[in-house]
């Protein structure tokens, strides 16, 4: 198929996802009870189920198809933001958290704290759109993304206006990404063509992250530019100081951005030339860690002192973790483990546990990307591999995960390494777990979900481990992280 029929053909996909949306998505009057079947059993049901699943697929195909024969930056961009053109459209579809989060901006404005009271307690004004686990649950989010919540609400006025308002800055900050990304993808030896792409054509962007639309896209954005500054800034204060500073907004929306900054603090303390030594570098480390983690500290307490609420949010931060779905591979094998005990031990829970041991392994993993890019030769390159093998650690190993995450490493990915196909194929099935009224399809299916899922892990880890064995007998010298 010519580039010609594939830009089109995507665009086919785009505009069935879109009239899906506007038949089924997550309008504010929807059944917040609705399950597949139910879908399919209403009036419209087998279309909007149709049109969801070949717009999907059809969308997923061209941009997989897609990858590795992007003519030029500018033609990968404009096809790109072509293919989002008709979710500028529609209602929210995929997720309803834009519900929680207009209500969330409306507490923000009547003085309510969301970091110690759920939405139903001012009560919201569209509570009945928010879905009811989230109702009395504090807000997990960072004061900025509040402070720009609040914003919404006063600058929309009604919920239509509001969700307006939200996608706008959702779509501002994909933007700033297909303007900041070609320079990080080129410090890495990427073509810049092939990064947008990876990170802006693909199936979870337009239907969930700018439809539903989500909050990650403006933490994502904020990443990226920092990043952007501090690789161009060479050692130069400003720019050095500007990309912390974004880089601890970034934090203010969403807490797992701050794996990010310990390598950005990489990126700008200059190597000592002629000493390979770890002691010669630590005076750089040591002031670029000033510069720009110092920044990214200040941003933080400034946002967050500007917000009025103090640091509710930083406990606040675990609310989400109240989420048992089999999607997140540590839960998984909890639950199955869980499954497995009960037969025997009623009551008995392994999720917690299998949870902390995947926090301290994700620790492990940090640290040992740290620690290489460190010790690596060309440190800007390495540094960036870092920060996005450590997005990638941070969705698999947390204990919540949610299709959209995975346009977090994915999108650092994309500027980084060819090798995106693993994260490519898990924002292809992430993108059919979800229905456009934004029901999940794991919820319904967590047995046997969560054994298939720990199957799939295992099968996954042997092959990994075979592979990197065979690949080690090869080459004694190649790197643990690719």
């Amino acid at each position: 198929m010519g580039l010609s029929s594939l830009r089109w053909l995507g665009l086919a996909g785009s505009l069935m996802l879109a009239v899906a949306g506007r038949l089924g998505g997550a309008l504010p009057g929807a059944d917040l009870a609705a399950t597949p079947l139910s879908v399919a059993r209403s009036t419209y049901g087998p279309v909007i189920l149709g049109l969801w699943l070949a717009g999907t697929a059809i969308t997923a195909y061209a941009w997989w198809s897609g990858r590795d024969r992007v003519p030029s930056l500018r033609w990968a961009i404009g096809t790109a933001f072509l293919w989002l053109l008709p979710f500028l459209f529609v209602p929210p579809m995929g997720s309803r958290d834009v519900y929680s989060y207009a209500c969330q901006g409306e507490m923000f404005t009547h003085g309510l704290d969301p970091y110690e009271v759920g939405v139903s307690a001012l009560p919201c004004t569209w509570l009945g759109t928010v879905a009811e686990i989230w109702r009395d649950t504090i807000t997990p989010y960072g004061p900025l993304f509040l402070l720009i919540a609040g914003a919404a609400v006063a600058v929309g006025q009604t919920l239509t206006g509001t969700i307006v308002v939200f996608r706008l800055v959702t779509l501002a900050a994909i933007v700033v990404i297909a303007a900041c990304l070609p320079a990080l993808a080129r410090r890495c030896g990427i073509a810049p063509e092939r990064a947008i792409w990876v990170a802006l054509a693909g199936p979870l962007v337009g239907a969930h992250m700018l439809a539903a639309p989500h909050n990650d896209a403006v933490m994502v954005g904020l990443l990226v530019a920092g990043l952007f500054l501090v690789v161009r800034a060479d050692a130069r204060p400003i720019p050095l100081l500007a990309g912390g500073v974004l880089l601890g907004l970034a934090v203010a929306v969403k807490a797992t951005a701050i794996v990010v900054i310990p390598f950005a603090a990489l990126i700008a303390a200059r190597r000592v030339p002629g000493s390979p030594g770890l002691r010669a570098q630590l005076g750089p480390l040591a002031k670029a860690s000033a510069l720009v983690g110092g920044s990214s500290v200040v941003a933080l307490l400034a946002v967050t002192l500007a917000s009025g609420l103090g640091f509710g949010w930083v406990p606040a931060m675990q609310g989400s973790t109240t989420v048992i779905q089999f999607t997140s591979p540590p839960t998984a094998i909890g639950m199955t483990l869980t499954y497995a005990g009960q037969a025997l031990f009623p009551g008995f829970d392994a999720v917690p546990t299998v949870r902390a041991l995947a926090l301290v392994a994700l620790t492990t993993v940090l640290i040992m990307l740290f620690v290489a890019a460190l010790r690596a030769a060309d440190r800007d390159r390495a540094a960036l591999r870092g920060a996005a093998f450590g997005m990638a650690a941070v969705v698999l190993l947390s204990p919540v995960f949610h299709p959209w995450y995975v346009m977090w490493p994915l999108t650092l990915l994309a500027a980084v390494t060819v090798r995106t196909s693993a994260f490519m194929w898990i924002a292809i099935v992430a993108a059919f777990s979800v229905l456009p009224d934004g029901g999940g399809l794991a919820r319904f299916v967590k047995f046997p979900g969560a054994p298939l899922m720990t199957i799939l892990l295992i099968v996954l880890a042997v092959r990994f481990y075979r592979r990197r064995t065979a690949v080690a007998q090869e080459d004694p010298q190649q790197p643990a992280f690719p």
